[in-house]
């Protein structure tokens, strides 16, 4: 299980966070509730919610990180460099460092078994998505380089990461080599957004800066 460190200054959410995953990968996910977290953790309930607005963020705290990862990519991107083929870079990136982000983490299976076990967390993987989406299409909307239509950009964009990300958790549950679910993994990310930026019209490079 990845150490989540302490980000964003806060010890005590970081605590919950680990204590609140090592409960739900022994017990499942829906089998704890959050007033075992909470004790588990020497916290209140209180506590618990003043840090994660529902029981799932408490599993899936990394979610937040999408956000400004993309945000960070769009907006700070070379003037030669798509916004399509920014975000291509910050995927490949993710998977070159086999950051957690990215499905490709050595020792995710767990996590990724109590996900797929759990209605909620896979419901709340879904509203995630539609919650990422909505974020780039604001992105697109803001960058005076981009002419093509944002919502349907950043629709195509997260379906296109989205498949290669559930069928690289795929063959980590069926215990595929890692080596080679990782080479797939690149390969299959290249070919989603090459079949996104081709086919969005308005997804130009930026003009050189005079």
């Amino acid at each position: 299980m990845p150490n989540r460190g302490d980000r964003g200054g806060s010890k005590t959410r970081a605590r919950i966070a680990d204590v609140a995953s090592e409960l739900f990968l022994e017990r499942g996910f829906d089998d704890v509730t959050i007033a075992e977290v909470a004790a588990a953790a020497g916290v209140s309930k209180v506590t618990v919610f003043s840090h994660f607005e529902r029981k799932e963020d408490l599993l899936l705290d990394r979610l937040p990180d999408v956000v400004d990862i993309v945000r960070t990519a769009v907006r700070e991107r070379a003037d030669d460099t798509s916004a399509v083929e920014t975000l291509r870079q910050a995927a490949l990136a993710l998977a070159e460092e086999r950051h957690v982000l990215s499905g490709l983490d050595g020792d995710i299976e767990p996590m990724m078994r109590t996900v797929t076990a759990s209605p909620a967390l896979i419901a709340r993987l879904r509203a995630f998505a539609y919650e990422i989406e909505t974020e780039l299409a604001a992105e697109l909307d803001t960058d005076t380089t981009f002419s093509g239509d944002s919502t349907l950009a950043a629709a195509l964009l997260v379906a296109a990461y989205r498949t290669v990300a559930v069928e690289t958790v795929r063959r980590r549950l069926a215990g595929d080599d890692l080596t080679d679910i990782a080479t797939t993994h690149h390969q299959r990310l290249n070919q989603a957004f090459d079949a996104v930026e081709h086919g969005i019209s308005g997804a130009h490079r930026r003009a050189p800066s005079a």
